[in-house]
This record gives C-alpha cells, sequence and structure tokens, in this order.
C-alpha cells in the first residue's frame, strides 16, 4: 500500500465498544500477517493501551508467541506529542488503528480527517442513534442528521480537496441483539434511511457477550483460539462474528495498492 491504511474508530458517547472492536481488528489483522500498530488518543481511560499492555505481559509470563501490535497512548494535549508518534507509528506499519475517546476531541477530530476507514460503533438502541441522527418521536422517521455526522461530512469534504481520497465511513453496530425485537427493526430502518442521506456503511459488529470483558486482564482476544483451551458454542458464535465483522470493514490486503478515487457524499 503507498502509506499505511489507517482506521480510526469514533463515537463521542462512551460504552460503544470501540476499544474492544479497535483492539480485535487490530489482532486479526496482525494475525494475518499486517504490520499493525495502535494510537489510543484517550489518555484518560487508556483502554487500548492498557490491552495491550496486558497482552504483552501474557506473551512474558507464559512465554507464548501471540501477534502483537506496536502501540502509543497520546497525552492529549500536546501537537509535536501527536505529530511524533503519529509518524513513528505510520512508518513500517500496514495498517495503524486509532481509538478515540468517548468525547469531542481535537485530536480526534484530526485523526479523523487523516483516516482511510472511519469506524463508529454503536449499541443497537435510539440513545446511541441520537449521536448520529434525530428522528420523529411517533413515527421514528430520521427527521436530520446530527452534529456529529455534519462534523464527519465536513471531515469528508476535507480530505477529498486535500488529496481526493474517499474516507470509507462505516458504521459498526455492535451488541445487537440476538432475537428480533420492534426497536431493533426501527434503528435498523432509521440507519438506513440515514446512511442514504449521509452515505456511510452499516455493518454488523461484536454481540454482548461476557467473553469479551472477561478477555481484557489477559489482554487476549478471540483470535487467540489455542489460549482458550476447549471452546465453547459461545466462544465458536463469537469468532464467527469477529470474522464477519472483518469481512465488512472490507479492508485492503497488504501489499496492494490503497484506491485513490474522488467520489462525492450523498446530500
Amino acid at each position: 500500500m503507498s502509506g499505511p491504511h489507517i482506521i480510526v474508530f469514533a463515537n463521542e458517547k462512551g460504552g460503544t465498544g470501540k476499544s474492544t472492536t479497535a483492539v480485535h481488528t487490530a489482532i486479526a489483522l496482525a494475525a494475518k500477517g499486517a504490520r499493525v500498530a495502535c494510537f489510543d488518543l484517550d489518555h484518560r481511560q487508556r483502554t487500548t493501551g492498557r490491552y495491550l499492555d496486558n497482552r504483552a505481559e501474557t506473551i512474558r509470563r507464559k512465554g507464548v508467541g501471540l501477534p502483537m501490535p506496536r502501540h502509543a497512548t497520546h497525552d492529549g494535549e500536546s501537537e509535536d506529542r501527536f505529530e511524533e508518534v503519529w509518524h513513528a507509528l505510520t512508518t513500517d506499519t500496514d495498517f495503524l488503528i486509532v481509538d478515540t475517546p468517548g468525547r469531542d476531541d481535537h485530536f480526534a477530530r484530526t485523526a479523523a480527517t487523516l483516516s482511510n476507514t472511519l469506524v463508529t460503533p454503536m449499541n443497537d438502541s435510539f440513545v446511541d442513534f441520537d449521536l448520529i441522527g434525530h428522528v420523529h418521536p411517533e413515527t421514528f422517521q430520521v427527521t436530520r442528521p446530527s452534529f456529529y455526522s455534519e462534523l464527519i461530512w465536513d471531515a469528508r469534504k476535507q480530505r477529498a480537496r486535500a488529496d481526493g481520497t474517499t474516507i470509507d465511513w462505516v458504521v459498526l453496530r455492535n451488541r445487537l441483539q440476538h432475537v428480533e425485537a420492534r426497536n431493533m427493526r426501527r434503528v435498523s430502518d432509521a440507519l438506513g434511511q440515514l446512511a442514504k442521506r449521509v452515505g456511510f456503511r452499516i455493518i454488523p459488529g461484536l454481540g454482548e457477550r461476557v467473553i469479551y470483558r472477561e478477555l481484557f486482564p489477559q489482554g487476549l482476544t478471540m483470535i487467540d483460539a489455542r489460549e482458550f483451551g476447549s471452546m465453547g458454542l459461545a466462544h465458536v458464535a463469537a469468532r464467527q462474528e469477529l470474522r464477519e465483522m472483518m469481512a465488512g470493514l472490507q479492508l485492503p490486503e497488504p501489499g496492494t495498492e490503497q484506491p485513490r478515487e474522488r467520489t462525492g457524499v450523498a446530500a
């Protein structure tokens, strides 16, 4: 690729699974042999940084060989530090995974503008949908995009003007219910309406499973099957969710040319 493919996980709401999906994406790519780096912009919670620190400790303690990305955490304040780390992590790298804070943040906006793939994880509810669009309280029809959608719109326009690159905006539906429900259908319909207006893709993410929370202390992911011993049906289902999520992201294979095309975004 002509430079690394930059994947930014961004959502100004907390608790949407940004860090879990960011780490799983990073490890899935590294397991395929890609050179992967991670940049955690949330210096307060530092979930991705801690996750990968735990992973490094597991590798050391157990003496096992696991795919391990390079990673760093920003200090949240310094432009010079941001540029220095960004340059270091994008050197000799196929993919840079960026995890952003669950709040409005200057550096998160900068990273979004620099991304090739922008992933917005959301839980399957109108509480989370409100970040990207507003609906009528009775019909649940989309009335208008939100401020955040307009922010991403502007970031995509800036990037297209700068180098002709189209940012692929992906809305990732995390914690989907396994049983069809009326609310699930309404959220799905609203997402479909909004996607046509502001130009994002919708893919399934990771379900609501205890296993994802249990993996954090050891820094493990569903990729690390041999560390589980005997896998139950829930683990098998979680691995399938991860495979479907990775396929949905439609990321380039390492060594292929990153497409550079100029296209418009639907109004």
